[in-house]
């Protein structure tokens, strides 16, 4: 049965195309929220661009054979599309703002579902709030599934496999072992080998989907740079972030459980050790935690220094660290590496239009990109380049995304299934006891 979706602003505002996406159904977007969106068609953001986009989606679905989209014109899915305009504003629902724009959004909602009771009338909004008042007013509301994804997290655990006491013998002496026939597993997959008659001998691994094989790792007890694994997880971390066939990685973790130093140590190696990649560039979401602190003095370098710190932060820990040549407290090697352009620290701002080819690219704090953003930025790597996408799905700044909405999330299960991608979930807190603790009480 065909369904009437009326969509509210926010929809088209965080994917102009969802338009297309609703089948052969009958679509209805209310004047209200072409008007919202077009407060916004001005800003440089991509909010803004969204906005210019669906005004000229909007515009292309205009028919010269006499279709308008006042009274609904024909998508190529098979369903219409349409501009509605309710009869009235609602007066008499009490405790409502008259003026409210959310509410003349849902009135038009009201107005569908009651003019056409053959066919059911749902209301999609990303608004938690407008979903319940919607419900609360006897519309059946929804939120925008598109692009979210259901639970990462747990398709991309270590997976433990019981096996046989010599495959576990085999894994350590040939450094691989055919795969189990029924396991399921995705694409460089961390795999926990356990012998079925010893629980305690075990063995790490990784999926090599091209051999249906598990290869064991490749990080030595010694680690990167002087960073050395604390858990299982942060070996498989590393040795996905060692291998150039691997080109994204994305690494999911709360606070202190390493994410940012092992990609930069990683890095760090395979561009001024190892000269696979001609430079690190490291770059950040410009996302305020809290109240923003306005404009900055200083040229650009010293209004970026507040958002780029944790990564010098990281870095002159790896250096003071000993881990990088000529490392110390003293070393300048450092600012050396800053100075000739081999490594490169900056915004995601300008990355628009760029390609980067041959680099070793980091992008932390993902979790506050939309999927649009991701697309842009993966879209950029050219040949050779291999990309990290870092962050934390539960502590995101953008209030225009949420844990199953935004562009890490989203990347790491759209990728789950390719050769060329791989996925780490960092459950364990490494900072320090302290840190642990607040991120599983607090």
């Amino acid at each position: 049965m065909k369904k009437n979706y009326v969509l509210d602003a926010n929809v088209l505002l965080h994917d102009p195309h969802a338009i297309f996406k609703f089948e052969d159904n009958d679509l209805i977007i209310p004047i209200f929220a072409i008007e919202e969106i077009d407060q916004f068609k001005r800003e440089g953001s991509e909010r803004g661009r969204n906005a210019r986009t669906i005004a000229r989606l909007l515009d292309d679905q205009r028919r010269e054979d006499g279709s308008t989209l006042s009274k609904g014109v024909p998508l190529e899915s098979g369903g219409t599309l349409r501009i509605a305009i309710p009869e009235q504003r609602p007066s008499v629902l009490v405790g409502l703002e008259s003026h409210s724009q959310d509410l003349a959004i849902l009135q038009t909602a009201i107005e569908v579902r009651d003019r056409d009771l053959s066919r059911p009338t749902i209301f999609v909004t990303m608004d938690t709030n407008l979903r319940i008042r919607a419900d609360a007013l006897g519309v059946k509301s929804e939120n925008y599934e598109n692009q979210r994804v259901q639970d990462p997290d747990v398709e991309h655990s270590v997976v433990e496999l019981e096996v046989p006491g010599p495959d576990v013998d085999a894994f350590f002496q040939h450094g691989h072992v055919t795969a189990p026939t029924l396991a399921d597993l995705l694409p460089n997959t961390a795999v926990m080998l356990r012998d079925a008659g010893a629980k305690a001998h075990t063995a790490l691994g990784r999926y090599d989907a091209a051999r249906n094989e598990i290869v064991a790792l490749r990080v030595g007890r010694e680690g990167v740079m002087g960073v050395r694994p604390r858990n299982r997880e942060q070996a498989f971390a590393l040795d996905l972030l060692l291998d150039d066939s691997i080109r994204l990685i994305t690494l999911i973790g709360k606070a202190g459980t390493g994410k940012t130093l092992l990609a930069l140590a990683a890095g760090l190696k395979r561009t001024t050790e190892d000269n696979a990649y001609s430079r690190l560039l490291v770059s950040r979401p410009i996302m305020p935690l809290g109240r923003d602190l306005g404009f900055l003095p200083g040229d650009v370098d010293e209004k970026l220094n507040p958002w780029m710190q944790p990564i010098f932060d990281n870095l002159e820990f790896l250096f003071s660290n000993g881990g990088v040549k000529g490392g110390g407290r003293e070393s300048r090697g450092f600012l050396e590496l800053l100075e000739n352009g081999t490594v490169q620290v900056e915004p995601l701002t300008y990355i628009r239009g760029r390609s980067l080819p041959h680099q070793y690219l980091i992008v932390d704090e993902a979790q506050n990109l939309t999927p649009h953003e991701v697309k842009t930025i993966i879209t950029r790597c050219g040949e050779g380049t291999k990309i990290i996408l870092t962050g934390d799905p539960q502590q995101i700044d953008n209030p225009y995304v949420d844990h199953a909405s935004n562009g890490l999330s989203v990347a790491a299960d759209r990728f789950k299934r390719e050769k060329i991608a791989g996925h780490v979930i960092l459950s364990k807190g490494e900072r320090s006891e302290l840190a642990e603790l607040a991120a599983n009480l607090l």
